[in-house]
């Protein structure tokens, strides 16, 4: 007897147009029955919810039933895949599979689902939000045109939900005010255009809507079948799933960047910068008061070489002040030497002390801010790391574009010019508008590398410099946010 989780259906056919069509038409809503005697192929269908008036079954993935036993025994605790070695022929119904649920990916997978290119998403974590995971928040401006060929209409909609208070609608033009740390005294407050402050975990949640993704799916290899086109995904559960085209999009610490350039040349290029953050929620009265300065976010270097944010994390109710989450952070110049040194002895209370120390030579609100904080508050402390795509070490073999990297696997930056989100989204957009095209997958692989590495490798290189010269006070006028504000390099 096979097992089948209950909310999973099967079909039989043998008719290759029916499964085709099963596999393309999320809506259809019955199954095509025929004698089991005659059929060499089920459809496993998933039944999710389209509405709260319709449902639907949703396509998995067409079995020969002669392996249908390995895969659904009663014993087995497989999760719902493709077996490699009998999966039918690849072809353009073949998935493009994704690896990491990040906004990155999501993004891909909504444009390539716009778009009728089937795509698996498979993201290492059990799920979209996991209690004690950190979560921040994430400047989006000239990213928008992009975002708008991925998501669907009722998702952009939904856009303003996900901002770090979604009672405060985006302002057409907005002003992002950056103080002399120690005196309060604006020294530069340009004007940008639908400045949106995203949630992440808020922004994950929207993309995901209507999408396949596989949780708990660490990657352990990729395999590149000698024919040049397909690629096979190892995890480390034992499963093999077999595509088209294998996507990173799993973050700055990429495992399909390590496995594609090894684990010396894919690891990120250290600074010597290092940063405290800390999310924290107040009294009343004491949330009024930070947040009096900006409703959203404030900017401050320092003379004493250190570079501060302060922000709106999250505010559920525009009403209760206290239920409001500060987002804020202190960065400073610390060598190589010295944060290793530190990882060695420092716990949460140093961290804590230590970012204190330096937040008594700030004016408000950073300085009410630190100072309130519990003495068991958690700090979230990290050096700053960069990876340039550029740098001929860097440069990976797509394997006739079989694969290829987006977002924070391909381009980590740092992050005082706000410019990450809307490099990963563009990545998004470029990539998907090629593979919506009539070129091969090859050439279009190629021609999405080229403009990427270009384009996001300069910004990696232009936020070292802006980085460097925030952390350096004779040279902050001249930093590139001081001098091009958060726009678009040309």
């Amino acid at each position: 007897m096979y097992h089948i989780p209950a909310n999973y259906k099967i079909s039989f056919t043998d008719d290759p147009t029916l499964q085709r069509q099963y596999e393309s038409d999320f809506s259809i809503k019955s199954n095509h029955n025929a004698d089991r005697s005659t059929t060499n192929a089920i459809l496993l269908l998933h039944w999710v919810p389209i509405d709260s008036r319709r449902r639907a079954f949703r396509t998995l993935q067409v079995f020969n039933l002669n392996f249908i036993p390995s895969l659904y025994q009663s014993s087995s605790r497989r999760s719902m895949g493709e077996n490699v070695q009998n999966s039918p022929p690849l072809g353009p119904s073949d998935p493009v599979i994704i690896i990491g649920a990040g906004c990155t990916g999501l993004a891909i997978a909504q444009g390539l689902n716009k778009a009728g290119i089937r795509t698996i998403i498979f993201e290492k974590n059990a799920g979209i939000s996991i209690h004690g995971q950190r979560d921040w928040n994430m400047g989006f401006h000239w990213g928008m045109n992009a975002l708008k060929t991925l998501i669907p209409e009722s998702a952009l909609s939904e856009l303003q939900s996900c901002q770090v208070d979604p009672h405060t609608p985006t302002k057409p033009l907005d002003t992002l005010s950056f103080l002399n740390g120690s005196t309060g005294d604006v020294m530069f407050a340009p004007e940008i255009p639908y400045f949106h402050r995203l949630r992440r975990s808020k922004l994950r949640a929207l993309f995901t809507k209507d999408l396949d993704i596989r949780w708990n799916k660490r990657l352990k290899d990729i395999i590149f079948a000698d024919d040049g086109k397909s690629t096979t995904c190892v995890f480390d559960d034992g499963q093999h799933i077999t595509g088209r085209l294998v996507i990173g999009t799993d973050g700055a610490r990429s495992t399909v960047r390590r496995l594609l350039l090894g684990p010396e040349q894919s690891l990120n290029t250290r600074l010597p910068y290092a940063a405290s953050f800390v999310q924290a929620k107040y009294t009343r009265e004491q949330a009024l008061h930070l947040r009096s300065f900006h409703p959203l976010f404030l900017a401050a270097p320092h003379p004493d070489d250190l570079f501060a944010f302060f922000g709106l994390q999250d505010a559920p109710d525009s009403e209760k002040p206290e239920s409001w989450t500060f987002f804020f952070f202190i960065s400073w110049n610390s060598t190589i030497e010295t944060q290793d040194a530190e990882s060695k002895i420092f716990d949460n209370a140093a961290r804590l002390k230590q970012v204190r120390e330096m937040a008594k030579g700030y004016a408000e609100p950073w300085k009410s801010a630190f100072e309130w904080l519990p003495e068991d508050q958690p700090v979230w402390y990290f050096g700053l790391t960069v990876w340039d795509p550029r740098e001929e070490a860097h440069r990976w073999d797509n394997r006739n574009g079989r694969v290829t990297l987006a977002g924070d696997s391909a381009h980590p930056m740092t992050y005082q010019r706000g410019q990450g989100l809307n490099h990963s989204i563009t990545d998004a957009g470029n990539l998907v508008e090629l593979l919506k095209t009539d070129a091969s997958q090859s050439s279009a692989i190629a021609k999405y590398e080229e403009e990427m590495v270009a384009r996001a490798g300069e910004e990696v290189h232009l936020s070292v410099v802006n980085t460097t010269m925030l952390h350096d006070w004779s040279k902050v006028l001249e930093s590139p946010v001081f001098k091009k504000a958060l726009t678009k390099q040309s």
